[in-house]
């Protein structure tokens, strides 16, 4: 399956009182080369991701994605090196569902909106509170995210 998304940082904070759906998100990355292995738990589920490399700036890229048991995620993300803590809140929006990020622990402070999209060409109407696009900056990748948290390189 192909994902496309745009990603944005967050301008302000009056995306709080749109948000009809939360939920707690620990996630690691069992290998990061030419494709990207993630496992997940969210909330009761375990999840096991492929992230292909992106060919367009960061636009998208092939995604396969299967629920596994949630005994099985917990194996697994123990044996990552460095796990991303956030809280996923979902909001509708311009006929758009945003995906916002409210990451903890290392990353706390970094708020990240996502929003996917059925074609590369699809115009999105943003929110006033989508700041600046940072899709395809490497920096915000959540699997950057977990070997160099955003507490090391925010201050520089």
């Amino acid at each position: 399956m192909q994902e496309i998304e745009r990603k944005y940082l967050i301008a302000n904070e009056s995306w709080r009182k749109e948000v009809y759906c939360s939920m707690r998100i620990a996630q690691g990355y069992l290998c990061s080369r030419r494709v990207t292995a993630r496992v997940r738990i969210c909330d009761d589920k375990g999840i096991l991701t492929f992230k292909s490399k992106s060919r367009d700036g960061g636009l998208s890229r092939f995604e396969f994605e299967r629920e596994i048991p949630r005994s099985v995620a917990e194996r697994l993300l123990h044996r990552c090196s460095s796990v991303v803590d956030k809280v996923r809140h979902l909001v509708e929006y311009g006929g758009h569902t945003f995906e916002i990020d409210e990451f903890r622990g290392d990353n706390e402070g970094l708020i990240i909106a996502e929003v996917e999209l059925a074609s590369r060409d699809e115009v999105v109407v943003l929110p006033n509170w989508c700041g600046d696009e940072v899709t395809g900056e490497r920096c915000f990748y959540n699997s950057f995210l977990a070997k160099c948290p955003f507490k090391k390189w925010r201050t520089k």
